[in-house]
């Protein structure tokens, strides 16, 4: 059900309408590469650690095909600590400046709201906070006074303990009515509709199998109205499956072609963009999912045609249903 004191502009968007305009023209599911300054991401802590290493890595995404690019500067691999806000404000802060100037599109990965805010003074243009607003009670305040793009993730705890959380009964419908909750509060802070995407969370409070029914029904969170961002990338669920003979699952940099994958079926089912470490494979697969959809909609006739670069689904006319009176879970 849709809050009653829902804004005028709550018809949903399958595209964040503050993010720049040749990110609305690409016509297909957009790639945003990661950039982790930090020393203990799971996959590559450490590897763009300074500055200018980050900023380089961030360049060489772009050249690979990158749309946009994620900045963070705090592990949520599954154990992490959090850091302490100075830290982490050291940490992306150039980077995103930098990046910034030279015309990238940057995401800045927090859940605080104060690094949102100062992402934001920065030239950042989406917030993709993996909490949701569940960890820092002013980041609705803050994506609503800077009308900044922003990303509701899924999340029931902090790294250290999400872990403990993978209980659910139909994980597809649990999640898609937390995200219902954040949407509602998000609301009510006076954040506008169209400046929403949702990412179901892979990997965060599921830890194995929930994974896959969310990405199997992923069309369902497509027809709930807003954008998806989908992060699969190298993520413990594809080490377990690609897991040698002896059951060792496979290391991170070895899913990469897994995440290509599921890049593609992702693309094929109407997300809005992918989050991943590699990204020319992804860069690819977004392209054969546009020309597969296309196709299939009778719109291309055959792959040579310029236009399969810019296919997108049609438009979901279903708002995300808000049921007031669930309860969220604990987050802590």
């Amino acid at each position: 059900m849709t809050r009653p004191d829902a804004p005028a502009t709550a018809v949903p968007q399958r595209r964040p309408a503050p993010l720049p305009a040749h990110l609305h023209d690409a016509g297909r599911t957009l790639v945003m590469g990661v950039v982790n300054v930090t020393p203990d991401s799971f996959s590559d802590g450490g590897r763009w650690f300074t500055p200018n290493a980050a900023v380089a890595h961030g360049l060489e995404l772009l050249d690979q095909g990158a749309d946009l690019l994620d900045v963070g500067g705090e592990s949520t691999r599954p154990g992490a600590r959090r850091v302490p806000v100075d830290d982490e404000l050291a940490r992306v802060l150039p980077v995103i400046e930098a990046l910034a100037s030279r015309g990238a599109a940057v995401s800045v990965d927090t859940t605080r709201a104060v690094v949102a805010r100062a992402a934001v003074e920065r030239g950042a243009v989406l917030v993709n906070d993996v909490s949701g607003g569940l960890a820092d009670d002013d980041m609705p305040a803050a994506v609503a006074e800077t009308g900044v793009a922003y990303v509701a993730m899924h999340w029931r705890g902090h790294a250290d303990v999400m872990d403990d959380l993978d209980d659910y009964g139909d994980v597809v419908a649990d999640v898609r009515a937390e995200l219902a909750q954040r949407v509602a509060t998000l609301r009510a802070a006076g954040v506008a509709d169209h400046q929403v995407v949702l990412d179901p969370g892979l990997g965060f409070a599921k830890p194995g199998a929930s994974n896959w029914p969310l990405l199997a029904r992923l069309p369902e969170l497509v027809a709930d109205g807003f954008p998806v961002l989908v992060g699969a990338s190298r993520k413990r669920f594809l080490g377990h499956l690609l897991a040698r003979p002896d059951g060792t699952p496979a290391p991170p940099l070895a899913r990469d072609r897994a995440t290509a994958a599921i890049t593609a079926l992702a693309a094929a089912a109407g997300a809005w963009c992918v989050r991943v470490h590699e990204v020319a494979g992804s860069a690819d697969a977004v392209r054969v999912a546009a020309a597969w959809r296309a196709a299939g909609a009778g719109a291309a006739d055959g792959p040579g045609r310029a236009d399969l670069r810019g296919t997108t689904p049609p438009e979901a006319d279903d708002e995300l249903p808000v049921d007031e009176d669930a309860s969220m879970r604990s987050s802590t």
